[in-house]
């Protein structure tokens, strides 16, 4: 890839000592391999979001790919560019040999604590929040990528409750096929798809199946299947899942089909795609069917 082998040579021998560079606002939600922070630039008096990578776990992870010759996350996420996707603005390494990301600061809840609280702003906004990830994840994919922690702790609510963005690529790998072989088991359990946690192969639809199980959620607050707190809450993902319309039953007969389509255990009868997710959406206005003529 010519633009990952250009920022490899622009940033290498380069170190930045983010204590000087940044001023550490607040402490942000700190993810399992990284700390995240709000900070100001020194250089430019701008407000970002700075995430620091904890060397030993992200070298853990990475080591699962020895000799692969893997992107880093910076290089990863630097390349995509997408306006339903948290942008980044630089990456590279601390003075403390640390891997860190500089990225627009989005000032919102993560979709994750939205639904935890019930949050009015899914009210008439569902369809338009699933159109958007949708978007998003199907931007990864065009840019040659498998996100594989797509779930609701990843999405950020914008622009006061109006919009949703994508974040963290710190298990995203390339979508070719020594990347996609069995073994790699990572992501969040109650949203992976049978495939992953049998440890088989996996493709683009491992994550089409986890965004069918976050727009679940984002229409009922409910999950397709039991929820738990650790990998064994995902053994039960090859069992059909619970009807949609049990939790909401007035809920638009074309976007319950989509998401059942997402969420269909075997890969090969699954939705095969974000773009065909959004073409079975497309008429839908509302997510309820008794309010699709509302504007």
């Amino acid at each position: 890839m010519p633009l990952l082998d250009s920022l490899k040579k622009m940033l290498a021998g380069r170190r930045t000592n983010v204590s000087t560079r940044f001023a550490l606002l607040r402490e942000g939600i700190q993810g399992t391999m990284s700390s995240f922070y709000m900070a100001r630039d020194l250089r430019t008096n701008q407000i970002v979001g700075l995430k620091i990578l904890d060397p030993k776990k992200n070298a853990e992870f990475e080591a699962r790919f020895k000799g692969l010759e893997k992107p880093s996350e910076g290089e990863i996420s630097a390349q995509l560019e997408h306006p339903r996707i948290v942008k980044t603005l630089e990456f590279g390494l601390t003075t403390q040999g640390e891997q860190y990301l500089v990225m627009e600061f989005l000032d919102g809840p993560t979709l994750h604590s939205a639904l935890i609280g019930q949050d009015p702003a899914f009210e008439g906004r569902r369809v338009r929040f699933l159109r958007e990830a949708a978007e998003a994840v199907a931007a990864v994919h065009a840019a040659g990528y498998i996100h594989r922690d797509i779930c609701p702790r990843n999405f950020i609510l914008t622009d006061e409750g109006e919009h949703v963005k994508l974040i963290d690529f710190g298990l995203t790998v390339p979508a070719t096929k020594l990347f996609m072989q069995p073994g790699n088991r990572t992501g969040t359990p109650n949203y992976m798809a049978p495939e992953l946690v049998r440890r088989r192969a996996t493709d683009f639809r491992l994550d089409v199946f986890a965004f069918g199980v976050t727009a679940y959620e984002i229409c009922t607050f409910e999950l397709p299947w039991t929820r738990g707190t650790t990998g064994m809450a995902a053994m039960g993902h090859d069992k059909p899942p619970a009807d949609i319309r049990q939790y909401r039953p007035q809920i638009h007969p074309l976007l319950a089909h989509a998401i059942h389509a997402c969420i269909e255990p075997n890969v090969a009868r699954r939705c095969p795609s974000m773009e065909k997710f959004l073409q079975m959406i497309h008429e839908v206005k509302h997510e309820d069917a008794e309010r699709e003529g509302e504007s």
